[in-house]
């Protein structure tokens, strides 16, 4: 049994980073299939597919690297509101990843989004996660 499902997914994309695989496999929620939408909108992956031949169903992550170096495109996933620690924010102080190089993904009551979004809609919610 797993007790944190988003550290989890979060650790999966980390370690498939740093020993240089092209394709994770993931266990597949709605919060993951919403978190992985948005790190492709930002760039953050090559591409993505929904699994479900399973009850469960997976989410396979293409993962990008940069062409010259082979660097991954993912330099740091840090989970940040956990669930013996959770961390609520407002809509003003959403906060800024790498003064704004990185991003802050937030689950709000308008379902889960990236913290410009957050702010821009003027919504507050637990922040999940940074990316940079």
């Amino acid at each position: 049994m797993n007790t944190d499902p988003i550290a989890d997914y979060l650790t999966r994309i980390r370690n498939a980073n740093s020993a240089g695989h092209r394709v994770v496999d993931i266990p597949s929620s709605k919060l993951k299939r919403e978190i992985t939408k948005i790190l492709f909108d930002q760039g953050y992956i090559l591409s993505y597919k929904f699994d479900d031949a399973t009850a469960q169903g997976s989410i396979k992550i293409a993962l990008k690297y940069d062409q010259m170096t082979k660097e991954p495109v993912i330099k740091k996933l840090q989970r940040i509101s956990t669930p013996g620690l959770r961390q609520y924010t407002s809509s003003t102080d959403i906060p800024r990843v790498l003064n704004g190089l990185g991003v802050a993904i937030v689950s709000t009551s308008h379902g889960v989004m990236t913290g410009k979004q957050a702010t821009k809609e003027n919504v507050g919610g637990e922040v999940l996660c940074y990316v940079h």
